[in-house]
């Protein structure tokens, strides 16, 4: 009885140990890979030609090893490197670069650490293309130099099947004595830009003065010859007045004077004389005519 049950036991011991030692074989073959992820497949030491992936990938327990490659793209910083300039200044630039795997193979295959290498790789050659600028084009052409830097990481690393899709630098730190120039610099530049703003600012307030003195200048005269038109319209309308005013008169003059004879002219005639010899400088010389028509006058008058 006793023997019976030893033997069940081990029988159980045994089951049991096969299904765990199955378990593990299968957990070691299944292997769940997601989209951006590839297996790079080591079959008893030779890589298989096609990554595996993604979604579920069997593999043969200790016949098959498999390296794991993200797909995404990836970014490292450089951190500050000193490097020298053409013109031999130091400076000291820290940068970004963005790399994406295209063949995992290659990346696996071609190179033992990708990171180490990486790193170095970005380190001498920002060194490189660094030795080649001014100073002054390393300050001012950032642009340029990212375009240098990818296009030199990107010759080194297109043969580890990677591809450099940027690179941006950071920060450049010059050294002590360029910014003390750099800030005199820029000192120097707000303060001849303020002046130009305000000898600007004066300029335009001069313009903005002189156009309104031109313009009321020009109200000013336009309204003296509005005023000027409207007096000489006014002073025509009055002399066209006047003047029908003297026609009137004359008229009815010219009318009265039809109806008047040759005594009530020579009456009016005497009358006006009387009013001139008030003053005692008149002095009056008749014609010997004038005792004549006195005469007449005087005897017509009689006759009646």
């Amino acid at each position: 009885m006793s023997n019976a049950f030893a033997t069940g036991g081990t029988l159980f011991c045994l089951v049991g140990a096969v299904l765990v030692i199955g378990f593990v074989f299968l957990a070691n073959a299944i292997r769940i890979i997601p989209e951006y992820q590839r297996l790079v497949v080591f079959r008893l030491g030779r890589v298989m030609q096609q990554p595996k992936g993604p979604g579920i990938v069997l593999l043969i327990p200790v016949i098959d090893r498999a390296v794991k490659v993200d797909l995404r793209e990836q970014i490292r910083e450089v951190p500050h490197q000193v490097s020298i300039t053409k013109d031999n200044a130091p400076i000291s630039i820290d940068f970004l670069w963005y790399y994406k795997i295209l063949d995992p193979a290659m990346s696996v295959l071609q190179v033992g650490n990708f990171e180490l290498s990486a790193a170095g790789i970005a380190a001498t050659t920002l060194r490189a293309v660094i030795g080649g600028i001014p100073l002054d084009d390393v300050l001012s052409e950032r642009e340029h130099i990212n375009n240098m830097l990818r296009t030199r990481l990107d010759e080194v690393t297109e043969r580890w099947g990677v591809k450099v899709t940027n690179v941006e630098i950071r920060e450049i730190i010059p050294p002590r004595e360029v910014q003390d120039a750099m800030n005199r610099q820029m000192t120097a530049e707000r303060v001849r830009r303020a002046l130009v703003t305000e000898s600007m600012g004066d300029q335009e307030a001069a313009k903005n003065r002189a156009e309104g003195t031109k313009q009321a200048a020009i109200l000013t005269a336009d309204g003296e010859k509005q005023s000027n038109i409207l007096r000489a319209e006014g002073e025509k309308q009055a002399q066209a007045l006047r003047a029908e005013g003297f026609a009137v008169a004359l008229e009815a003059i010219f009318n009265a004077a039809k109806s008047v004879d040759q005594k009530t002219m020579t009456l009016q005639y005497f009358e006006t004389l009387k009013s001139i010899g008030t003053s005692p400088s008149t002095k009056f010389i008749f014609p010997m005519e004038f005792t004549s028509m006195l005469d007449n006058f005087l005897g017509k008058d009689a006759k009646k």
